[in-house]
């Protein structure tokens, strides 16, 4: 369901005969408007039922700004990223933030939204999404505030969403272990019915193909954890498949398989290059050696849904889509291109011929 009222500043510009940016300053009180036109605008705003920013035309209290921030998953890893990101672009507008705990509970995430809306906010970001998935259902129920969405889109192509460049970073991990000199690729993810794991999958599949190449074994389907990480390493391993280039879901995966491939006599990078995917800085930085991986720019995905929650607060445009903010690469040790002479991609096969260490 979109989430925009029927009236927005654009219709009462129509009305009055001005433009939007005119119709924004007269109702604000920011900006030279010559009364004569101020006074048309106001008649135009009441015929048409518009409710401004600040509540009701004609009556609006003189009062600071104010957003909530519903979140799924409030202490989620990625949460306090974007929720500072968030903050510092409101502040350096004046808006304040009310922060609510939805809990991943779809009821009680639309009791915190009706909450906020009897507390007058002037917007709404929702963040967050189900486990795994890149998107979500809308909010319910008539909206008289503008809403972002942000992390995960609406599924109504109405509303106005932010999210990371998940597709985009997946395709960058695997370019950059094409560009280091990896040629057969393996890649372990999570659950294979969950959006995250297909969406990193067809990216993998479309940039080696589109450099010649295919992946080297089917892709591994697991958990989003350590343990699955290294179980799915030494499962590649033993199954004698030649692979000098590992593509994980995240980096929990990343370690737990780096890990692994140590324990049986493999060098990263020399032997294997490994990428993981969220930068999260206590495993990149704590792993030997130190992971390459695709950080989601999570601070900048908050600071621009804030700001285009600003900007909808201040003129509702009514504009929806999804903004994806890009990701950005980070290498690390992990993916160094190997020493002329060093890379042992034949004896990894060798390697892995007792098979008394299977498993994880």
């Amino acid at each position: 369901m979109t989430s925009w009222p029927r009236v927005t500043a654009r219709h009462v510009a129509a009305r009055a005969g001005v433009s939007p940016g005119t119709v924004s300053k007269a109702l604000s009180g920011k900006g030279a408007v010559h009364p004569d036109t101020r006074d048309r605008i106001l008649t135009a705003a009441r015929e048409l039922g518009f409710r401004s920013n600040r509540g009701p035309v004609g009556h609006e209290p003189v009062r600071a700004r104010t957003v909530g921030l519903v979140i799924r998953e409030p202490f989620a890893r990625r949460t306090a990223p974007v929720v500072t990101g968030a903050i510092e672009a409101l502040a350096e507008r004046d808006i304040a933030l009310l922060l609510c705990d939805g809990r991943g509970d779809a009821i009680r995430e639309q009791y915190f939204v009706e909450s906020l809306l009897r507390r007058g906010v002037d917007g709404i970001l929702v963040a967050g999404g189900s486990r795994g998935s890149f998107s979500r259902s809308p909010l319910q129920g008539r909206l008289d505030v503008p809403v972002v969405y942000v992390m995960a889109a609406s599924t109504d192509p109405r509303d106005l969403s932010v999210v990371p460049d998940n597709r985009g970073g997946a395709e960058q991990a695997v370019a950059h272990l094409v560009a280091t000199g990896r040629r057969r690729l393996a890649c372990i993810f999570g659950p294979r019915r969950e959006e995250a794991a297909q969406v990193k999958t067809a990216a993998t599949v479309e940039v080696l193909a589109a450099s010649g190449l295919e992946l080297a074994a089917e892709p591994l389907y697991g958990h989003w954890d350590e343990q699955w990480g290294r179980q799915a390493a030494m499962q590649l391993v033993h199954s004698q498949t030649p692979f000098d280039g590992l593509v994980c879901g995240n980096d929990l995966i990343a370690r737990g398989a780096t890990g692994a491939l140590h324990e049986l006599g493999l060098s990263v990078p020399e032997d294997v290059g490994v990428i993981g995917f969220d930068n999260w800085d206590v495993m990149v930085e704590g792993n030997r050696p130190r992971l390459s991986s695709i950080d989601l720019s999570l601070p900048e995905v908050g600071r621009t849904a804030a700001t285009r929650m600003a900007a909808e607060i201040d003129q509702f445009s009514g504009e929806g889509g999804v903004v994806t903010v890009e990701c950005l690469l980070v290498p690390r040790e992990s993916t160094a291109v190997p020493r002329r002479g060093t890379a042992r991609v034949t004896p990894l096969v060798e390697a892995t011929r007792p098979a008394s260490r299977a498993g994880g």
